[in-house]
């Protein structure tokens, strides 16, 4: 299944979008695509083939987010604890991330073609060789993109991302690169994987499980929530516009609550300018150097 696909929506279900998009579009969604392996179970087919139409149904929801105007997309596609799973699973779930990337890659020039930013969040140090080069390749081609962004959290939890973050600050602090009196919550807000995306403006967690599994969760505080008893590889456009349309119904309550929340701008210094201009520079030179990985056949 191609990641850049044509729309196969209905006069009814366009005609749905054009109304809900009469209300305001979220800039940012991000999502939990839960419940793969139970599709699988209900379906009698095997845990490959649940995770295979995960991903059949995350470019089609892709493709419903750029019809209604949805900027930037952040998905949950791999977790660290997916490393405790059965090695057979691990594996699968590893060979099917490579052909993913793999047709990211043969599709790149799609993706130029309208302007398709991938980023890729997570601990690149616990990734396959092959697959750290494909993701490298893929962000580096599109990385000047403007049109629409597409964050896939890969090797992800927001324990590991916080505690890099923390970890960074620290080895900074040590070579007086920063002082104490610079730690702050921009700080390590800007130290984080997705330090170059605004917060989610609404959350979607789909088969039912009403939790964040360790998912984004310093980005979250003020962002929308949508919980769907769908399993994902199950979820429909409708689904999809239903979790707008509660997103809208709360967004006053959102607006208020960020305006009671906001406060002074923070103070940057050079010091922290330095900082989070080597952090990108430590992020270019890891992803140049994935390059260089010599993968066996």
């Amino acid at each position: 299944m191609s990641w850049i696909r044509e729309s196969k929506l209905n006069w009814i279900q366009r005609l749905a979008i054009r109304i809900v998009k009469t209300g305001h579009i979220p800039k940012h969604v991000s999502f939990i695509m839960d419940g793969n392996r139970r599709y699988a179970r209900k379906n009698n087919v095997g845990k490959v083939e649940g995770h295979s139409k995960g991903f059949d149904k995350l470019s089609e929801t892709l493709q419903w987010c750029f019809q209604l105007g949805i900027f930037e997309v952040t998905v949950f596609a791999f977790s660290i604890e997916n490393f405790k799973r059965t090695k057979q699973e691990v594996d699968d779930l590893l060979e099917l991330a490579r052909q993913k990337f793999q047709r990211l890659l043969d599709e790149s020039d799609k993706l130029n073609e309208h302007g398709i930013c991938i980023r890729v969040i997570g601990n690149l140090y616990l990734i396959p060789e092959e697959i750290k080069k494909q993701i490298a390749d893929a962000v580096l081609i599109t990385k000047n993109n403007k049109n629409a962004i597409l964050n896939i959290a890969f090797a992800y939890t927001s324990s590991d991302e916080i505690t890099n973050s923390v970890t960074n600050i620290v080895k900074s602090v040590n070579r007086s690169e920063l002082m104490l009196e610079d730690i702050s919550e921009d700080i390590i807000n800007n130290s984080l994987y997705t330090r170059h995306s605004p917060e989610p403006d609404l959350l979607i967690r789909t088969s039912g499980e009403i939790r964040f599994s360790d998912f984004l969760l310093w980005q979250i505080s003020n962002s929308c929530i949508y919980f769907s008893d769908k399993l994902w590889p199950e979820f429909s456009v409708y689904d999809l516009l239903a979790g707008v349309l509660y997103y809208q119904r709360c967004k006053n309550d959102l607006e208020l609550t960020s305006r009671q929340l906001k406060g002074k701008p923070p103070i940057r210094n050079s010091r922290i300018m330095s900082y989070f201009c080597r952090l990108d520079q430590n992020d270019q030179m890891l992803l140049e150097e994935s390059l260089k990985i010599k993968c066996s056949d």
